[in-house]
């Protein structure tokens, strides 16, 4: 079920730095049909049984992949059927956008193992969903629907099973569509933004907006739209 452990979280880094300079969108999926449920336990008992330094890259690895994709110059989009816990979770929380499908069985589980967060959930959840909702679910482990995971601001939107998988290419073509610039700048306000203060990120906005509309690609685009049904809309 896509058991997170040393090698997956440098696999998963690796993926995302060879992938985000060929392509426009990343999507992020977990094989037969789950996200993923986890850590690997049975891993995460050999490696306790050699003391602490041997633990460490089982957290920095699959952390440095979750604190990447913030820095990446174009959206992942975590796609979540089935299990998505504890880990799984913590990756879905990473993602940029984040649909999920109306069966996902979504739920940061570490408590009810025993453990504590490894992966950010201690982090991310309340910059998500509020403290409040954070540490309740943190502290309970219930389980969150698709529909509950939107709600919570967890996740763009909640598909139904019919259609699901065309649902999910249809949002990830339609951001492939886009303007590479427009996508990286849109981004990299959006996370800058979150660390300044209104009028810092109004202000940054204003800069890189301008800087844009001055490009060539925006320059075309505004050339064509001018010239085309737009002027007339």
């Amino acid at each position: 079920m896509n058991a997170i452990t040393v090698e997956l979280g440098a696999q998963l880094e690796r993926a995302l730095r060879l992938l985000a300079p060929a392509v426009t969108v990343i999507v992020v999926r977990g094989a037969g049909g789950n996200f993923s449920a986890g850590g690997d336990f049975g891993e995460l008992r050999r490696l306790r049984e050699q003391g602490r330094a041997a633990l460490a890259p089982l957290f920095d690895n699959f952390g440095r992949a979750c604190a990447l994709i913030a820095r990446l110059p174009v959206p992942v989009v975590a796609v979540v059927e089935g299990y998505a816990m504890a880990g799984g979770f913590e990756l879905m929380q990473a993602c940029d956008i984040a649909l999920v499908h109306e069966n996902a069985k979504i739920s940061d589980t570490h408590l009810n193992f025993g453990q504590v967060p490894g992966g950010g959930s201690s982090q991310r959840l309340p910059r998500l969903a509020g403290r409040q909702r954070a540490l309740a679910h943190i502290l309970t482990g219930d389980r969150l629907t698709g529909a509950e995971a939107v709600a919570w601001g967890l996740a763009y939107r909640c598909l139904p099973a019919a259609g699901f998988e065309d649902a999910v290419a249809a949002f990830a073509e339609r951001l492939a569509g886009h303007d590479r610039g427009a996508l990286e700048t849109a981004k990299r306000l959006v996370y800058e933004g979150l660390r300044l203060p209104l009028d810092e990120g109004l202000a940054l906005e204003r800069e890189h907006v301008i800087e844009h509309i001055v490009g060539d690609a925006a320059g075309a685009a505004i050339a064509g739209f001018a010239g085309g049904e737009g002027s007339r809309a």
